[in-house]
């Protein structure tokens, strides 16, 4: 092996890290916006397509969370911690995989999604994937913490009002509907979605960490 060859093995490898999780964190904002589409479309099989793009979107993910682990595997020095690329690259991929969860059980309970609370977790998410990908992309370089701190706390916040969501809507959903297999439904909706936010706020945690060890 040639000496340049060598030298490139130590190379720090923060533009391919870094280009992968911004693209991650830029199809979620796809995923979220597609997500409140889903809950406006009155129309099955036309929910059906967009879930279906949904989809699409979440194999991809996988696909450039597979490269976060590979390239992992093969660098020795990294942009920041293994353990906190790893953690946020895992962290990424759950809001993908909880966003297409949450839209593939719309349909499969075939449930109207045509709910306050449903709708109103959509935006929530919708706004967090935002915010999401507003601090992966400050990871970058890390020089407007400020940009950062925001994002995070936009977040956290989102996450308290999604709880709030939740709450109010399972309250409703107990006192307006009678339907029994209805109530266990959307009450499992809700749950999904709900995650989804939590998510969001488990990657916020895990970039809190990489800037107080770097920033």
């Amino acid at each position: 092996m040639g000496i340049n060859n060598i030298f490139k093995i130590f190379l720090p490898k923060d533009k391919v890290f870094h280009q992968l999780f911004e693209n991650v964190s830029g199809v979620l904002v796809k995923m979220g916006e597609k997500l409140v589409e889903i809950v406006n479309e009155k129309d099955y099989e036309k929910r059906n397509a967009l879930i279906k793009e949904v989809e699409d979107m979440e194999h991809q993910n996988d696909d450039y969370t597979h490269q976060v682990f590979t390239e992992l595997g093969r660098n020795f020095i990294t942009p920041f911690d293994r353990e906190d690329i790893h953690a946020l690259g895992a962290a990424l991929d759950d809001i993908a995989d909880y966003i297409y969860a949450s839209a593939k059980k719309i349909n499969f309970y075939h449930v109207d999604p045509n709910d306050e609370g449903i709708k109103g977790m959509a935006v929530l998410i919708a706004s967090g994937c935002k915010h999401v990908h507003n601090a992966v992309l400050e990871l970058r370089d890390m020089k407007n913490i400020r940009k950062v701190t925001e994002a995070l706390v936009a977040i956290n916040s989102l996450e308290n009002q999604a709880d709030n969501v939740f709450d109010t809507s399972i309250e409703q959903l107990f006192a307006n509907e009678n339907d029994a297999k209805e109530v266990i439904k959307k009450r499992e909706i809700y749950q999904v979605m709900e995650i989804v936010t939590d998510k969001c706020e488990d990657v916020a945690n895990v970039i809190e960490t990489i800037i107080i060890k770097y920033a």
